[in-house]
C-alpha cells in the first residue's frame, strides 16, 4: 500500500510540474486561507496574553475602592445659590474604613491603602520628581512584588511611623548606582527616609500603564502609610482653615466670586487615594463589592464619594469582546480555505477531462478503479498540502509583520499551525474526492477513444 502511495505521489508531482502556473494559482486560496487563519489566531493569542498580563497587574482577586468627589445637582434660586440645602458631611475614604472592612468581612485575605504624593527625590547632588506612596506590608503581597534586596516593613516600623522606605528598581539605578542602598538615606520632599528594601523590577508596557491607569512602580518610593500621614500630609484632618472655608456647608470648598453666582471648587478631603482589597476567592469578588458599597455608604453618611472597581469583571468583558472579534476574523479567513477547496475541485475536474486518454491507458493495462481514484486524490492532496506549508510560512511572516508595523502583540502557537494545516488537508481530501471518483468511474473504452 505504501508503495502505491509513493507511486501515485510521483505521478501527482509530474502532473503538477507540467502545469506549474495552474497549480500555483489553484493553491493560492489555500495559501492565503492558512496564512490568514494563523495570523488571526496569533493576534487572538497575543490579545489573550495581554489580558492575562493585565489581570496579573490588577490582581484577579482584587477589589479596588477609589475616592471621587461627590456629584450633585440642584436648581439655582435667586434667594440662595444652594437653595438652602445643607450638604451632608463625609469623612472621605480613610484608614478607619480599612480597619472596619478588615474586621467585618471574613473573606478578605489582604487589604492595603495607597496614599500618593508627587514630590522630589534628592541624593548626592541628584534630584528628580517622583511619587512617594504610603502603603502597608500587605501591599506587596497584593501586587505580587518581590523584595530583591533588604526586607519589607516591620510591625514596629509601621506602628512607630518610622522614616523608612522601599525603593523601586529604577530609583535604585538612578540614585544608588553601584552602591548598596540598604541602610542609606534618600531625601523625599523635606523628609530623609532610610532605605530598608529594593523591589525587584516589574516589567510594564506603556500600553498597560495607559490602558489600566496604573503607575510605573519601578519609579516609586514606598513608605508605611502611618509615616506618610504623620510626616507628609494627612488630608483627613480638619483644620481651622477647613472650617472657615466650609462656612457651614458640611463640605470643604473654596468659594470664589460674589453676588448671586458663586463658583465652588472641591478640595480633596480623602485621606486615602486608593484602597485595595484582595478576597480569598474570585467568586466572592462581586458579592463583597456590593457589601463594601453599602458599608461605605453608611460610614460616609449616605454620601457616595467613592467608586468600587472589580478588575476581573472588566477584564472578562474585554476578553469576551476580543474572543468574539477573533472568531469573526477567523471565520472570514476560513472562507479563503473554502474558496481554495472549490478551486482545487474545479481544476481537478478539468484535469480529469484533459486526461481521459491517460485514465483509459492505465485501466487498460490493469489499473483498478481504486488506483485511479487514489491517483487523483493524491494529486489534490499534494496541491493542498503544499499550499498549506506555504501558507504556514506566510502566516508566520504576517504575524511578525503585524507585530512590528501595527504594534499589536502576536503569538504563533503550534496548535494554530496544526489546526490550519489540518483544515488545509481536510479541504484537499473533501474537494479532491469528487473529481477522483469521477475519474475512476470512466469507461476505459470511451476514455481511450477520447481526443
Amino acid at each position: 500500500m505504501l508503495q502505491k502511495i509513493f507511486y501515485n505521489y510521483e505521478i501527482a508531482i509530474e502532473a503538477i510540474q507540467r502545469n506549474k502556473l495552474r497549480a500555483l494559482l489553484t493553491s493560492l486560496g489555500i495559501i492565503f486561507g492558512v496564512a490568514s487563519v494563523i495570523a488571526m489566531l496569533a493576534i487572538g493569542t497575543g490579545a489573550q496574553q495581554e489580558i492575562l498580563a493585565q489581570m496579573e497587574l490588577l490582581g484577579t482577586n482584587n477589589v479596588i475602592i477609589q475616592p471621587v468627589m461627590e456629584q450633585f445637582e440642584a436648581e439655582l434660586s435667586s434667594d440662595s445659590p444652594s437653595n438652602g440645602e445643607q450638604k451632608k458631611y463625609s469623612p472621605g475614604l480613610n484608614l478607619q474604613d480599612l480597619y472596619s472592612i478588615k474586621n467585618v468581612i471574613p473573606e478578605i485575605e489582604y487589604i492595603s491603602p495607597e496614599i500618593v504624593f508627587e514630590t522630589t527625590f534628592i541624593r548626592s547632588g541628584r534630584i528628580r520628581t517622583g511619587k512617594v506612596v504610603g502603603v502597608t506590608e500587605d501591599y506587596f503581597q497584593i501586587n505580587n512584588f518581590e523584595i530583591q534586596n533588604g526586607s519589607s516593613f516591620t510591625a514596629q516600623q509601621v506602628e512607630n511611623s518610622a522614616s523608612v522606605c522601599i525603593i523601586g528598581s529604577d530609583v535604585r539605578a538612578k540614585f544608588f548606582a553601584g552602591d548598596d542602598p540598604i541602610g542609606q538615606q534618600i531625601k523625599v520632599g523635606n523628609i530623609w527616609l532610610t532605605v530598608v528594601g529594593v523591589l525587584e523590577r516589574k516589567e510594564l508596557s506603556t500600553e498597560s500603564i495607559e490602558s489600566l491607569g496604573i503607575r510605573n512602580y519601578n519609579l516609586d518610593i514606598f513608605s508605611p502609610a502611618s509615616t506618610i500621614l504623620l510626616r507628609f500630609k494627612n488630608r483627613g484632618l480638619i483644620t481651622k482653615d477647613d472650617l472657615d472655608l466650609t462656612a457651614g456647608s458640611g463640605m470643604r470648598v473654596f468659594m470664589f466670586g460674589g453676588g448671586d453666582e458663586e463658583e465652588q471648587v472641591d478640595e480633596n478631603y480623602h485621606q486615602l487615594d486608593k484602597l485595595i482589597v484582595t478576597v480569598s476567592d474570585t467568586r466572592y469578588s462581586a458579592p463583597i463589592a456590593d457589601v463594601l458599597s453599602r458599608m461605605l455608604t453608611r460610614r460616609h453618611n449616605g454620601v457616595v464619594d467613592f467608586e468600587i472597581i472589580v478588575p476581573e469583571q472588566l477584564l472578562q468583558q474585554e476578553q469576551r469582546t476580543k474572543r468574539i472579534f477573533n472568531i469573526v476574523l477567523s471565520s472570514i479567513a476560513s472562507i479563503s480555505l473554502i474558496v481554495g477547496g472549490i478551486g482545487i475541485m474545479n481544476i481537478m475536474l478539468a484535469s480529469v477531462v484533459e486526461r481521459y486518454r491517460e485514465i483509459g491507458v492505465r485501466m487498460a493495462v490493469g489499473a483498478q478503479k481504486k488506483d485511479i481514484e487514489l491517483q487523483f486524490l493524491t494529486e489534490a492532496l499534494t496541491i493542498s498540502i503544499t499550499g498549506g506549508i506555504l501558507g504556514i510560512i506566510l502566516g508566520i511572516g504576517f504575524g511578525i509583520a503585524i507585530e512590528y508595523t501595527a504594534d499589536i502583540k502576536t503569538i504563533v502557537t503550534p496548535m494554530s499551525i496544526f489546526i490550519s494545516f489540518g483544515v488545509a488537508t481536510l479541504i484537499g481530501i473533501t474537494f479532491g474526492y469528487f473529481p477522483a471518483k469521477r475519474a475512476a468511474q470512466q469507461d476505459p473504452v470511451h476514455a481511450l477513444r477520447h481526443e
